[in-house]
């Protein structure tokens, strides 16, 4: 039985339905109830929904009882590293075979509360005493699309210099994912991005023709330097994803209003 924590999530929905579709049994650990009451007939049946909090640590007992794979997905804003001590304690005293996390591109290099939460995350699982796999990928296009595509409705962009991206698709992060669980633990593999550099010019450009007035602004301290320096990108040997930016935005229908 695989555990699935953020499992209706962008990312985790196209998780589960793929360890599906491999004759696994799911069970996904939600912060809220199911609509659906606890069983899910979807993604090939077989979906088991149970509530619990990996930030407060609860419900996290009952639910990870008898999983051998844990698939930890949830994430947020703030308590990426509280959440992954409670999940490597969890499955730890669950016995589980195999403990796979999601991470970021860039957790030890960036001077950001977020990467340094999850930079925290991979540290704790790679001490938890199960055996493990870390990856780390690249903002989705729907992140892009919900933070930078609004500022295509902008008459004037200011374009902060050396902000650059490698968004990935999320289904191809998630088909990767799948495939990690069904092979075993790995230690830590190497990045997943998409296959292309991008600034923020460039993001906006499939929404706006190009025809868009930008004046460049620095970003000042540590972050500016990190950004410049591009200590959020993926160091030589990450494998790239197939799908472009501009192709989710003409597939999504993507608009300055996402």
């Amino acid at each position: 039985m695989i555990l699935v924590t953020g499992g209706t999530g962008t990312l985790g929905t196209h998780v589960v339905a793929r360890l599906r579709r491999a004759g696994r049994p799911v069970r996904v650990l939600t912060r809220g109830n199911h609509p659906d009451g606890g069983l899910d007939a979807g993604a090939g049946g077989g979906v088991e929904y149970v509530r619990g909090d990996t930030v407060a640590g609860l419900g996290l007992t009952e639910a990870f009882a008898g999983a051998e794979t844990v698939v930890h997905l949830a994430g947020g804003a703030k308590g990426d590293d509280v959440a992954a001590q409670n999940v490597a304690y969890a499955a730890r005293s669950a016995r589980a075979d195999h403990l796979l996390l999601i991470s970021v591109v860039g957790a030890d290099a960036m001077p950001i509360g977020y990467f340094r939460a999850k930079a925290a995350a991979e540290e704790t699982v790679r001490h938890a005493q199960v055996p493990y796999t870390i990856l780390r990928a690249a903002q989705f296009h729907e992140f892009v699309a919900r933070t930078i595509a609004p500022l295509a409705k902008w008459p004037v962009v200011p374009v902060p210099g050396g902000l650059r991206f490698e968004p990935i698709a999320a289904t191809e992060v998630a088909e990767r994912l799948a495939d990690l669980v069904l092979a075993g633990p790995h230690g830590d593999v190497p990045d997943l991005v998409g296959p292309e550099v991008l600034d923020v010019r460039e993001i906006l450009a499939p929404l706006t023709g190009g025809h868009q007035l930008h004046i460049p602004v620095r970003i000042p301290g540590a972050i500016g330097r990190a950004y410049r320096g591009g200590d959020n990108l993926a160091a030589p040997g990450a494998d790239r994803g197939e799908r472009t930016w501009a192709e989710f935005v003409l597939g999504r229908g993507v608009s300055a209003s996402a």
